[in-house]
Order: C-alpha cells, then structure tokens, then sequence
C-alpha cells in the first residue's frame, strides 16, 4: 500500500519518541506494540515529509538533530536515527508558549527563532503531507485551530494529540467531513498510563460491587508540558479530558468535589519520567470501606508513541477507503476524549473491527 507521508507540528519529546520508535521497529521485533501490522501498514510505512516548531535550537534544523535538541528530555532508545532531509519549518507562535515560560532557563523553557512563519497550507502541499499529527503544547487552542484550517484547505487529515477539542467538537467534526477527511483526536492517551489505568480501576470497583465515592489523579514531571501546564489556565481543556475519561465508566458521574485529576506540578529532575498517585475510596459489602492507592512510573513520551502510531496507521486506511470525519472506534482506543466513549474492551472490538474493515468508523 506504499508509505504514510505526515507532518509533525511541535517537535518536542512526544516526536522524539515516535521518530525514534518507527526506526526502532524497521530493526527490531513487536515488543511493545498492539499492532505490529495494522491493516496493511507497519511502523516503518510511516514517513515524517514535514515538520514545524517555533524553538530555535530545532527550526533550520534537520529533522533527525532536532528530535534531540533541548529542551527535549525523553529517554534515548534509537540513537542512530539517520539524517531525514526534512528541515524543520517556522510555524506561527500564536498561543503555543505559555508567557510564564520566559522565566526560566533556557535548557527549559523556549527560545523562539526569530524567523518569519512559513506558509503551513504551502509546506504541507509540496511536501505531499497525508496526515498532520499535532504535538503542540497543552492549551495552545489558537494554534491548534489554525493548524486544523491549514488541514483542511491543504485537504490533509489530522491525529490531534493534545486537549484542544476537535474531533470531539461537532462543528469542526461537520468541517472534516464535508472536506471528506478522517480526524481521529482529542488527547492522546498512553499505552498503560494514568488515565487507562484509573479508568480500568473505576471500572472495575462498579463491576465488582464496590460504590466508588471519591477520587483523585495526581501527575508530577519534569518535561516541558508539565512545565507548560503551571499556567493554571492551560490546563482547563487537559483536566476536562481526562476527568470526562473516568468519568465515563461509571454508571452514574460522581459529584464534582468528590473526583480530581490533573497535573499537579513540575519537578525538573524527573525529566520525561512521570509520576501518578492514584486514590479511590468506596464502600463494599454492609458499607464496609475500602481503599485502593496505586503509584505508577512510565517514561511519559514513549509510553504514547504506540498509540500514535496507531492512531496514525488507522487514519491512513480511512484515508485509502474514502471514510471522511471522525474515527469513533480508533479515537476511542488512542485519545482520552474522543468523540464517543466506549468501555476499553468494547472500543477495542470496535477498533479491530475498523481495521478489518467490517466497522466503517
């Protein structure tokens, strides 16, 4: 079926890690995969043809030197990662810096270039772009949403990988498809990360009779979204996402102050390792407490790459079969708010179903 051609936006770690795992698995067997095929696609059919940032250590730079320029942090796993000729491109700064990012220093925060934005809508038709995966920062709404219109006037489908709205929101779901383009978001969920994890665990205290009453997620890290994230008003759209994500599972939504999820703060010697405290408290039989606590390490960027990578794969079959809009069954696999939700082993069916092609959406 030839290659997958995308364009990445925002070249932090979350692009680190899938760059480097597509080489990883050209080389190496499925460990740590869900679909070593997927369809007719494997990791290696993907091939990044463009790429946009604002950070001057990456914009002018060669796309396989700028996956590992600071301020990325992300755990090295394929060093050898050969030279691309893909420059990465100047996109618009828009609100994709948070402006308490100035404060701190420059291994951490970014240094805008100071280059004039190229012309996205452009840069994705000569580079014969399929899909555009977005990694920008967490509350970069502005930005997000101009991307998106680039998409659509450049005819290029969208994995959106961060809590700005779009496959989940009706209107620019209505704009995808009448341009008969696939969308698959919003906010990518890791492969065994926080909020599967939580939303396994609420699952599974309703399944086994336990009243759940409250709750909450709290994340630490030390890359720059959690950075991103101390601006308090950039994580409205992140807290909704996976709030809503647990929220789901249950049969009845608990009170607003008895669950709470969320970054919590910024700790810069984990790097890319995060880590989640999970609490649950319910009640079991005769009312009898009980309390689960869990803490939970991963390598935060690599922990999503997989996911992305079958978001990505799953966006090109509907490419090849003419499916316009959003994907429910791969967004609800791979993205915390998707635009419906499914208990995870219906959406996996579903998905597996999508890739057969007995599922359309």
């Amino acid at each position: 079926m030839g290659e997958i051609r995308i364009a990445i936006v925002g070249v932090g770690n979350c692009a680190s890690a899938l760059i480097q795992g597509l080489h990883y698995y050209a080389q190496n067997g499925s460990l740590g995969l869900l679909h070593p095929h997927l369809g007719e696609y494997k990791p290696s059919d993907i091939r990044v043809v463009a790429a946009f940032d604002i950070d001057a250590r990456k914009v002018g730079q060669d796309l396989s030197q700028a996956i590992f320029a600071e301020p990325n942090c992300t755990l090295v796993f394929y060093p050898g990662v050969p030279r691309y000729g893909v420059e990465v491109q100047m996109g618009p700064v828009l609100d994709g810096v948070a402006d308490h990012m100035a404060e701190y220093s420059e291994c951490e925060a970014f240094r805008i270039a100071k280059r004039e934005p190229v012309d996205v809508i452009q840069t994705l038709k000569e580079a014969g772009a399929q899909i555009l995966v977005n990694y920008l920062p967490v509350g970069s709404t502005e930005a997000t949403q101009h991307y998106a219109k680039c998409c659509l006037k450049a005819r290029v489908a969208l994995v959106n990988c961060i809590p700005v709205f779009i496959a989940s929101d009706s209107e620019w779901a209505r704009k995808f498809e009448k341009k008969g383009l696939p969308v698959i978001g919003d906010d990518i969920k890791s492969q065994l990360g926080a909020t599967i994890t939580h939303r396994t665990l609420a699952k599974l205290f309703e399944e086994r009779g336990i009243k759940l009453e409250r709750t909450y997620q709290l994340n630490v890290g030390g890359n720059t979204d959690f950075l991103n994230l101390l601006e308090r008003s950039r994580r409205t759209t992140k807290k909704i996402s996976k709030t809503e994500s647990v929220q789901s599972q249950l049969k009845r939504p608990l009170p607003e102050q008895s669950i709470h999820i969320g970054p919590s703060d910024y700790v810069p010697w984990l790097k890319d390792n995060k880590v989640c405290f999970i609490r649950m408290e319910g009640r079991g039989f005769g009312g009898v407490p009980i309390t689960l606590e869990l803490r939970l390490s991963v390598e935060d960027s690599p922990n999503s790459a997989g996911m992305a990578i079958d978001a990505i794969r799953a966006c090109k079959l509907a490419l090849d079969r003419g499916i316009a809009g959003p994907l429910h069954s791969p967004s609800a696999v791979t993205m915390k708010h998707p635009p419906v939700q499914y208990p995870d082993s219906e959406a996996r069916l579903l998905f597996e179903e999508f890739i057969t092609g007995r599922r359309e959406r």
